[in-house]
This record gives structure tokens, sequence and C-alpha cells, in this order.
């Protein structure tokens, strides 16, 4: 009888969801495909102890390393410089706790998704020579993955425009794989979603979401257009658990005749999947986890991108794909009610143009981006052999 093997796979990256859900999935499916190999997947992740991250390893059982990090903050105020230089001293201490934790467990392979939280373990992998595969989300290159792309044994980017913002030296190392998004939003039902909304099938719908906290300026927006949309349409509205009460109170003042047509919730979660199929145009903002999921399915959007944000992340993000014909980006400083509804009555008055947005979308997208970077996760791996030799796995 043989003994079943473990691959072990240390993860860092975090801070924000744009980071730590792309490592969640991307764990998901090597687990899942090394399990029907007879390979058991160890994973301890490395993160901020306050961090997303944290709280997503507590609910899904993975091992969890808080590491010392340090944040830098592009705001001149005296305050966050002052922050940022603390900050910058926690850093080399947080190298030196990764290198030791990983020279003392020898993971196979390390896996980073970029953020401030990523520096310690990315550094602490190429100090105890540990392959390190980075992920980059956005279209841009991130000031911690610029610092690990000139260390990394391998660079997996989510668009193949990143990777001109590489170190030069880094880029002969790099793969396009795309972001990867969880595999049940690729299989919504329309019908479930029609169902649980009390949604129209004979009306085109839009879905306005400004992530799960909801956004006070998309809210304003769609409350200053909902009268004129709604004669052609209906409107699912994740608003935010905090906004949900006085878009209630919004929903009572419409026309009696139109305000079923208007639906605001506090927060769309298991039902997401379906939502989307339904879905005819989405508004949202332009988040790197956004665009990677509307690309997937193939979703015509509008978006309006979060600003300002580090590096300018969610314009740029929009701008890619309003370039490419897969969106509309409404930017500052043309922001406004009126540029929003002439938007969505042009494209829901419009099938033709949203099945043409929809097929340039998908056409960026990377609906299998989540196997994508677990080949490259397993072709850099160097597993553990009898003896304490390794070997590359196969």
């Amino acid at each position: 009888m043989t003994s079943q093997r473990t691959l072990h796979l240390a993860v860092t990256g975090g801070g924000t969801g744009g980071h730590t859900y792309p490592a969640l999935t991307t764990v998901t499916t090597l687990r899942d495909r090394l399990a029907e190999q007879g390979t058991t997947l160890n994973v301890t992740w490395y993160g901020d102890s306050q961090g997303l991250e944290a709280r997503i390893c507590q609910v899904h059982g993975i091992a969890f390393r808080p590491i010392a990090t340090g944040k830098v903050r592009r705001s001149l105020k005296p305050a966050a410089v002052l922050r940022t230089l603390i900050d910058m001293v926690r850093v080399p201490f947080g190298v030196v706790q990764a290198a030791g934790s990983l020279a003392r467990h020898r993971p196979d392979v390390v896996l980073s998704t970029g953020g401030y939280v990523a520096v310690p373990v990315g550094l602490g992998a190429a100090f105890t020579r540990r392959p390190l595969v980075m992920h980059e989300q956005i279209t841009a290159v991130g000031l911690a993955n610029r610092v690990l792309a000139r260390v990394a044994t391998a660079v997996a980017l989510s668009h193949d425009s990143s990777r001109d913002a590489l170190p030069r030296r880094a880029r002969d190392r790099a793969q396009t794989t795309g972001n990867p998004v969880r595999y049940a939003l690729l299989h919504g039902d329309a019908d479930k979603a029609r169902a649980a909304y009390g949604l129209d099938p004979a009306l085109p719908l839009i879905y306005v979401t400004g992530g799960a906290q909801g956004s006070a300026q998309i809210n304003a927006l769609i409350t200053d257009i909902l009268s004129t949309l709604l004669p052609a349409c209906q409107v699912l509205h994740q608003c935010g658990p905090d906004h949900h009460q006085r878009m209630l109170g919004h929903a009572d003042s419409l026309d009696p005749h139109l305000a079923h047509r208007y639906r605001p919730v506090p927060y769309i979660d298991g039902e997401l999947a379906d939502v989307f199929a339904a879905a005819d145009l989405v508004v949202s903002r332009a988040g790197a986890g956004t665009l990677a999921e509307l690309t997937a399915i193939g979703k015509p959007a509008v978006l309006i991108p979060l600003e300002p944000t580090a590096a300018d992340e969610q314009r740029r993000n929009a701008e890619y794909l309003a370039e490419r014909g897969a969106a509309i980006a409404i930017t500052r400083p043309d922001v406004t009610a009126q540029r929003l509804g002439e938007s969505l009555q042009r494209l829901i008055g419009d099938a033709g143009q949203r099945a043409d947005m929809a097929a340039k979308a998908r056409a960026l997208g990377h609906p299998d981006a989540a196997n994508a970077l677990a080949d490259l996760v397993l072709a850099h791996a160097r597993p553990r052999r009898k003896g304490g030799t390794r070997g590359r796995a196969r």
C-alpha cells in the first residue's frame, strides 16, 4: 500500500479581496485537482493578522501565519508619511520572520497574489530559494509586485498589456493566465435569480453594484435617473447594508406603476452567479476582480471607477475595457447622472450593441484562469521526496 503524497504550498497576498480571492480560488482549484490524483494539498497562508486573508483562512480552515508587514501610503500628509516610515521599519522584520518560517517548513512552492502583505514572504522565498510564482491582477503592475517580479521564479499576468510594466528581466518569465474567478460564477441560472427577486423575464435587467458595502456615489447617481430608466427596464440594485433603508425609502417615492421594477437589496452573495446570468447590463466599479468576472462571463457594462486609487488602478481598468469596446467607462470629470442615464438608455434600447459589447468582453476573458494559474504553480513546485531531496512536479 503506497502512502498518500502531499504537496506543500505557501500562499501570501491579501489586504483586499482583489488580492485574496484569486489566491483562494487557486487554492481550491489545486486541492480539487490534486485530490483526483491521490495527492493532498497542505496550505499555509502568510499575511496580516488584521487583514481579510486572516478571516478568509479561518472560514475555510486554512493554516494562517501572521507576518509583520508595512504599507506604503502615497499621501504626502505628515500623518501618512509618519505611518509609512513606521511601517517600513516593520518590513525587514517581516522578511526575517518569513525567511525563518519558510526555511523551517520548506514549502514546495510559494504563491503570491500581491498587496503589501506579500513583500516579506516573497523576499523570504528568494532568500530561502523556494520557488515563487507571482500573480498580478491589475492592468498595471502594483508596487509590491514590481519588487517581487525581480525575484519571482514565474510571473502570472491577468492582462497581456501588463508585460511592458514589468522590470525588463522579468518579462521572459511572464505568461498571461488571467485572473481567477470562482467556478460557480460561470454557471449561473437566470430563472433562479428571477424567482428569488421577483424579476420580469420580459424586461431587460440592469444589475447595479457598488461592491459588498455599496457605493454612496453610485447610489446617488442611480437615484437621480431611476424615473427615466424604469419605463424601459428593471433594476436590481446591490446598494450596501448601510444604504438599504434609504434606497427603500426612495423606492417608495417612485411612480406606483413602476416602483415594482426597482429592487434595492443590501447584499448579494450566493445568488451572484444567477444574477449575472439574468442581467442584460451591469453598472459597477472597475476593480480587478470585477473586470475578471465581467469578461469571464461576457457581460456588457457601464463602469464608474473608484477614483483615486493606488496607481489610478480602477480608471486604468475601466479604460482598458472601454478602449476594446467591451464596456463604457465614465470617469472624472464626467461622472454625472445625465451621462450615466444617457449611456444606460442607449444600451437598453440597443440589444445589438449589448451583444457586441458582450462578445468583446468575452474575448478578453479568461474563464479558465484558475486552472492556468494552478498549472503554473505545479510546473514550478519542487515536491518533497524521501531523504529530503526534491524534484520538479509533473
